[in-house]
């Protein structure tokens, strides 16, 4: 028995019809899932930190930092790295940072610094400025290198 549509479509219908199966199970099967990395800092958080706040009011609130570092004074770090694949092509990086609590001699927060990645260079969100090289530059690239950033 033949379809209306293959009457309408003659010869073709049977590919036309393998054809639309074969579209909609490819757009069907497309799947994009999200993957978070290292340390995912409370929305408001930042802002519960003031200058001059103590190292255990930062630990209440941030909790154990991702890595801390002594080179001249303490810093904690904290890292995270978002990462997106769809299907079966490769994770891209959509998103990724490196939050710096920088303290003095007296364990009191000195500044901070929210580093993301932005057009390819380091960019600390906080004062919204590139550094412009140093110490802590090679830092930040150096948990770049460790977390595939």
């Amino acid at each position: 028995m033949q379809r209306a549509s293959d009457h309408r479509y003659g010869r073709f219908a049977p590919r036309l019809r393998a054809g639309v199966l074969a579209l909609g199970l490819l757009l069907g099967g497309c799947i994009t899932q999200t993957y978070q990395r290292g340390y995912v800092i409370p929305e408001g958080a930042l802002d519960q930190i003031p200058l001059g706040a103590s190292q255990e009011q930062v630990l209440i609130v941030l909790g154990t930092p991702s890595t801390v570092a002594t080179i001249s004074g303490e810093v904690f770090y904290y890292i995270s790295q978002r990462t997106e694949q769809t299907s079966f092509l490769p994770q891209q990086e959509t998103a990724r940072r490196v939050v710096a609590v920088y303290f003095d001699r007296n364990r009191k927060v000195q500044r901070l610094a929210d580093y993301g990645i932005k057009d390819g260079k380091i960019f600390d969100y906080v004062s919204r400025t590139t550094p412009s090289g140093g110490e802590q530059q090679s830092i930040v690239g150096f948990f770049g290198k460790v977390f595939h950033f």
